[in-house]
């Protein structure tokens, strides 16, 4: 598959500049079913380095429509299983067409519920898909180099799992209790962090 193989040839390539990855909870990840991928948005490095934690998971994402104007960039995302979101006017196909790909059961998904790498606000959502596709959400932080300048200081990369978040099944869920677990989320990131560096605070770039 595209995506595998382009995930084992950029970790080959990242090693050489930055050295090993650290993944730290990899026995948290889900073994039978396709899950979310929850994680705090810090640099466009968070999916290349969240690749190499759950490999050889395969994951979709979303990724703003802007991005897919050009030829190249459009061909190489698709492959890549991005699919076009519109920021400011999310619709209703900001839910529904996650759901309908965790509901086929072929690639799970990673989702940034702080949405700008220039905040650390949850927004909601992220629980609303995994009820609707009843599957789990996996919580996980990056933390290391935030441009690919950065990865020729070769400065210590770390991937964290937390345990997984289990929705119920059978019962309905109010708006109030989706938003506690959204708001869980903004707590295990911030736990998670602590946990891989009591003094680390996060700096946009």
């Amino acid at each position: 598959m595209f995506f595998k193989t382009v995930v084992i040839i950029v970790r080959f390539l990242f090693r050489i500049l930055n050295g090993k990855t650290e993944i730290q909870n990899k026995e948290y990840i889900p073994k039978d079913t396709v899950f979310i991928i929850a994680a705090p948005h810090r640099s466009l490095l968070d999916p290349i380095f969240i690749s190499f934690g759950v490999y050889p998971h395969v994951f979709s994402s979303m990724a703003k429509k802007e991005l897919f104007k050009g030829k190249f960039t459009n061909w190489l995302l698709t492959h890549l299983n991005a699919f076009p979101v519109n920021r400011e006017n999310p619709g209703p196909s900001a839910l529904k067409q996650p759901v309908s790909i965790l509901k086929e059961g072929k690639t799970s998904l990673l989702i940034f519920p702080t949405g700008s790498r220039h905040s650390a606000e949850i927004k909601g959502g992220t629980s609303s898909i995994a009820k609707l596709a009843n599957v789990p959400i996996l919580p996980v932080v990056y933390q290391g180099p935030l441009t690919f300048k950065d990865l020729l200081k070769r400065k210590k990369a770390t991937v964290r799992f937390g345990q997984p978040i289990y929705l119920p099944k059978e019962k309905r869920i109010s708006r109030d209790e989706l938003a506690a677990y959204d708001e869980l989320l903004g707590t295990t990131f911030r736990q998670l962090d602590q946990e891989i560096d009591p003094n680390f605070v996060y700096v946009a770039k």
